[in-house]
């Protein structure tokens, strides 16, 4: 009696080890053990050989690579939330299915961006050093290391999907008032929830208001959606929170800005040229300016193991020939 086949999936990146134990059970699976990022060429030829790929946020699935002659694949299941680093409509194209893990990773971005709302005013990474870097603490004073309340501001969300509603909620509690730009109203029902006021345009709202986070997509629609132009609209105490994707700014404006004392300053998790960090950004963050992360926003073991279980959700229900229930079409995005 001949045993199936199992199908082949090459995982590109380190996942959590009973993700990767589940996967070793269900599929011949190819796993990177030492996490170190797979090259271009590597992922080339891993689309030749593999039924499914699972790539992550940092892996870049170009239309070149989909385009070869040999790709074999069937299906491309991203181990994240957005598919910017997939060529999604070459793939369609080429009638492999894409599948990402939306909706698991949406309480822990907007838990880190509401953790940015807080650092920046108040000045948070600024007083920690005080403390760890051997720098004087003479001890308390009335009129030393002052930031700014948050209570009472006004807080523009730019994009208003699953993550910015949360993050609208826990901004609500600290006693922000509600502001957002999207491409279509929220539900009356959630704005009402929210006491959430709708801008249609985007540069009404950024000139007006005192916290800026950006929480939409990656898509071409967005790249630089925060232009030269629309970044010289913010107010000069404003500041901007963003744990998006670094293309949704013009990061070179935004260093420009901050450091000329035209913006007030930042927090970033996420960078247009990551995980390469400018050296203006670094040197802002020195000087108090700017609180920068390396990319934290949805790194919890919870979300994790969550995300890998999509995965692995989706590419058993598209091996059993049924539609994968993240699937992600050219149309969505």
């Amino acid at each position: 009696m001949s045993v199936k086949k199992k199908p082949l999936v090459v995982v590109t990146r380190k996942l959590p080890d009973s993700i990767e134990t589940r996967m070793r059970e269900l599929f011949d699976a190819r796993l990177n053990l030492d996490d170190t990022p797979m090259t271009p060429e590597q992922i080339a030829d891993a689309v030749r050989t593999a039924d499914v790929l699972v790539p992550t946020v940092t892996d870049m699935i170009s239309e070149v690579i989909l385009k070869d002659p040999e790709c074999k694949l069937r299906m491309i299941a991203n181990f994240g939330n957005g598919v910017d680093n997939i060529d999604v409509t070459a793939a369609h194209a080429r009638g492999i299915t894409v599948t990402n893990t939306p909706k698991v990773l949406t309480e822990d971005t907007a838990d880190m961006t509401m953790a940015l709302i807080l650092a920046v005013p108040r000045r948070l990474i600024e007083g920690s050093t005080i403390l760890t870097e051997g720098k004087n603490w003479e001890g308390w004073s009335p009129t030393w290391m002052l930031g700014h309340r948050i209570g009472g501001k006004r807080l523009g969300i730019v994009g208003m999907g699953r993550i910015g509603q949360a993050v609208a909620r826990r901004a609500r509690a600290f006693g922000l008032q509600i502001h957002y730009h999207n491409r279509r109203p929220v539900a009356p029902k959630i704005a009402e929830e929210l006491g959430a006021t709708y801008w249609e345009s985007l540069d009404q709202m950024l000139a007006r208001m005192d916290i800026i986070s950006v929480n939409c997509p990656h898509t071409p629609a967005t790249y630089h959606l925060l232009s030269a132009r629309r970044l010289k609209l913010i107010r000069k105490d404003a500041y901007i929170v963003n744990t998006a994707r670094g293309g949704v700014i013009d990061e070179d404006t935004l260093i420009k800005l901050i450091e000329a004392g035209d913006i007030g300053g930042a927090g970033l998790d996420v960078y247009e040229h990551e995980p390469a960090i400018n050296p203006k950004l670094v040197r802002l963050a020195r000087a108090g300016k700017v609180t920068l992360l390396p990319h934290m926003g949805s790194a919890t073991i919870e979300g994790r193991v969550e995300m890998g279980e999509k995965v692995i959700i989706n590419i058993r229900t598209f091996l059993d020939n049924h539609k994968p229930p993240d699937r992600v079409l050219p149309s969505m995005l």
